[in-house]
């Protein structure tokens, strides 16, 4: 077994991979752009290295030995990062620059599904030029989406009726879309799907997908849903690896879809392999696909890995090796994680002020900590302009997690900010009730 791995990147997500690696006996070596305190105290060897470059990377790689390499954020695998370290004899969890297209590419990911006649495709157009964007949003009778090409964060798809007013605020959306170049030189229109969101997450080697438990994740800033659109505020899972509002029969149906997406990129010429995040909407004709990304979310990694007390590195070589075991040993348990982060943050961050942990107390109320975008100096941990750390609590119910979380959570201070209704009990009481207007 491999024990020598490279992890990429310096967020909460990498922590949580570094943290389930070495509960495995690896060895870890992390190159990542931020100091992150936690990632830094648990590896081996740590280098502040902007994560696109794709040879500083792979020299560090290189140099301590690596034989795995964890690739983390998707913007190192848009520049090909997986292909360099494979060219250096480093198996990769995280797809080559071509595969990575299903989450650095909107509308490859579209097409893909729409020549493969894969079910839970949505009506969509994709655009370079004004004219032919209009000429769609003239036509089309339901309410729209507009997402940007390529990434942007996870910051720039907005939704007529929650952030466009009318095909008026969607034309402007476009156009500013299009002359600024966000996310690319594209957009893609799909038409709104109503119902629930859920994150399904999966281990591919190139032909076997293997799931993880259904994630929910919270965009919105501000309790009650309402807010700004973030990164991400916080996500849970059940015990039984669904959610309250979805059933097995809907998983599985999920679960095919990315399935049959593995079988296409391998009949195309671009075999996945890596982590497979796929956020569906769940309808009232079952589960939609709203995106896939190329690596595991963010939270949600933060949820699965703890979860995931051992096994993590032997799931790590299969994926790497073509040879995925059917095997993923993942806790019967109950997790919830809120992410704290600066005042302001989804307006204007207050970056650069100090935050206090007192992680002593904080792992003595069972809670998990994982350091996500922050920056250590002098022995000071400061806020960046995003999510500063994840606290996740884990139990045999929602609600039980949900309470360790909020425990752990008192044990940290500072200009900070964090939504407290994820996980409670009258929040995922209004998600199963909207599911049942959904069906009725």
């Amino acid at each position: 077994m491999t024990a020598k791995v490279l992890v990429v990147g310096g967020g909460g997500r990498e922590h949580a991979i570094v943290e389930a690696l070495i509960r495995d006996g690896a060895t870890v070596y992390v190159a990542m752009k931020n100091h992150n305190p936690g990632i830094a105290r648990s590896a081996q060897e740590f280098k502040l290295i902007k994560e696109t470059d794709l040879l500083k990377v792979a020299e560090f790689a290189t140099s301590c030995g690596a034989e795995l390499a964890v690739i983390g954020p998707e913007a190192p695998l848009e520049v090909g990062l997986a292909d360099e370290l494979l060219r250096r004899g480093v198996g990769c969890v995280g797809p080559s620059q071509s595969a990575a297209r299903l989450e650095t590419s909107k509308r490859f990911a579209r097409r893909l599904l729409k020549k493969h006649a894969i079910p839970g495709n949505v009506a969509f157009g994709t655009f370079q030029d004004f004219g032919s964007a209009k000429l769609f949003v003239d036509d089309f009778s339901g309410e729209l989406v507009v997402k940007p090409e390529g990434l942007t964060g996870g910051k720039g798809v907005k939704v007529e009726g929650e952030h466009l007013e009318g095909k008026e605020g969607v034309l402007s959306y476009v156009k500013e879309v299009l002359d600024h170049k966000i996310g690319g030189a594209g957009v893609v229109l799909e038409e709104r799907l109503v119902g629930e969101e859920f994150t399904l997450q999966a281990f591919c080697d190139g032909r076997n997908v293997r799931g993880m438990p259904l994630v929910q994740d919270h965009k919105r800033a501000y309790d009650g849903d309402v807010g700004p659109n973030t990164g991400g505020m916080g996500s849970y899972t059940d015990a039984d690896h669904l959610l309250p509002f979805v059933t097995e029969e809907e998983r599985l149906k999920a679960l095919e879809i990315m399935q049959r997406t593995v079988q296409a990129m391998r009949d195309d010429g671009s075999p996945y392999r890596g982590v497979l995040y796929g956020q569906f909407m769940l309808t009232r004709d079952g589960p939609k696909v709203i995106e896939f990304n190329a690596r595991f979310g963010d939270p949600e990694a933060m949820n699965v890995l703890t979860l995931l007390q051992n096994g993590f590195l032997e799931v790590c070589q299969g994926v790497a090796d073509g040879k995925l075991s059917t095997d993923v040993p993942f806790l019967r348990k109950a997790t919830v994680c809120k992410y704290v982060v600066p005042a302001g943050y989804g307006t204007e961050s207050k970056a650069g002020r100090p935050v206090m942990v007192n992680e002593k107390k904080l792992a003595a109320t069972g809670a998990r900590l994982y350091y996500a975008a922050v920056d250590e100096k002098d022995g000071v941990v400061l806020t960046t302009s995003s999510r500063t750390l994840g606290v996740v609590g884990m139990a045999d119910s929602i609600e039980e997690a949900e309470a360790i979380c909020e425990a752990g959570l008192e044990h940290v201070q500072g200009e900070i900010f964090v939504r407290h209704d994820i996980g409670k009990r009258e929040l995922v009481r209004r998600r199963v009730e909207h599911m049942l207007q959904v069906r009725s």
